[in-house]
């Protein structure tokens, strides 16, 4: 009876950890959201400086303004999970405020993010949706299907398609348009069309003051440099090679969080860039832990179970990892599968 109490005791112990994170400090809340906008939006206004100059600067500000737009989406994120403020009411608007940058529908993608944590890493509950970032197949399941059903999955998951021609379409038109919502979700539908609303009203005004092509030769670069990267970050939370997936009732909360998300070990630099979402594991450990505590979450966590790292280096080769092989019981690409 003691060796079958120990697993359950210590994934409290664990979540009790996590817990202790999971309050926002206004202030610090505060102080991210200007060290967030305040250096985007100073390269936005760099770029519009630089444009009439030289646009081939303009373009290569877009490296660095496009990364900083990666953090305000993370500002978005944690307003979608009720862990930027204690408040609901900041939280929306603060997140609203966010989705005028980011092109993200705030209710909308809140609510399908929502159901990613409600079911991860999981292969009796795979999604039948439009996130090909964090679902895989098995290797038995990817066979089963004809020559015809294999290339259609496989063309949307090679590298360059899913993480350089893919993101920035999502961003700029997917999200233009409820796509993946059902029809029952009414308030996240009609999120999508008042972003798109504020968005024309927004960028009108812009190309009212400085001209259409200096708003489109400004603004579709950064998002195209922040969806590339985000995308990428996204990628690797779940689908790199020590993930786990697990499956035959064999799913369970704790496991699934820090064996099936990834700790990506980063500089401090792009942690902070980053929001610190590379301590994904305990993020899903808990979401209503805010960004800026994640690190010190993640000390705590690994003080009772330590997690392997992802290098930089693994997280390059990771989106190549699509299909889960039930009998090595790791993820693998398509070329490690013999047709």
């Amino acid at each position: 009876m003691a060796n079958e109490q120990a697993p359950f005791s210590s994934d409290m112990a664990l979540r009790r950890a996590a817990a202790g994170f999971a309050r926002p400090t206004a202030w610090r809340s505060a102080l991210q959201l200007v060290t967030s906008f305040g250096p985007f939006l100073a390269g936005c206004a760099a770029m519009y400086l630089a444009y009439p100059v030289s646009p081939l600067l303009a373009l290569a500000l877009s490296l660095p303004t496009g990364a900083l737009l990666v953090r305000i989406f993370i500002v978005q994120h944690d307003c979608g999970h009720g862990s930027f403020f204690t408040s609901p009411l900041a939280n929306t608007a603060t997140g609203r405020l966010c989705s005028l940058i980011t092109f993200t529908p705030y209710a909308n993608w809140g609510r399908q993010h929502a159901a990613h944590h409600a079911n991860w890493n999981n292969l009796d509950r795979q999604s039948a949706g439009s996130d090909i970032y964090s679902a895989c197949l098995t290797v038995r399941e990817y066979l089963a299907l004809t020559p015809w059903r294999r290339f259609l999955y496989r063309l949307p998951r090679h590298p360059l398609i899913a993480n350089v021609l893919l993101p920035p379409l999502v961003f700029l038109l997917l999200y233009r348009v409820p796509f993946d919502t059902p029809a029952a979700w009414t308030r996240e539908r009609w999120s999508v069309w008042l972003t798109d609303l504020a968005l024309v009203a927004l960028f009108g005004s812009l190309v009212a003051l400085f001209g259409w092509r200096e708003v489109l030769l400004i603004h579709v670069p950064i998002m195209v440099v922040a969806s590339i990267l985000g995308v990428w970050l996204f990628s690797l939370q779940h689908r790199f090679e020590t993930s786990r997936w697990l499956g035959h009732g064999d799913w369970s909360f704790v496991e699934a969080a820090l064996e099936g998300s990834s700790y990506f070990q980063l500089p401090p630099v792009l942690h902070w860039l980053t929001g610190n979402i590379g301590f994904h594991h305990v993020h899903h450990l808990n979401p209503r832990v805010p960004n800026y505590r994640l690190g010190a979450c993640h000390e705590a966590v690994q003080a009772l179970r330590p997690v392997r790292a992802l290098s930089l280096r693994g997280g390059l080769g990771a989106p190549r990892l699509t299909l889960w092989d039930e009998a090595r019981g790791r993820l693998v690409r398509f070329a490690d599968v013999a047709v």
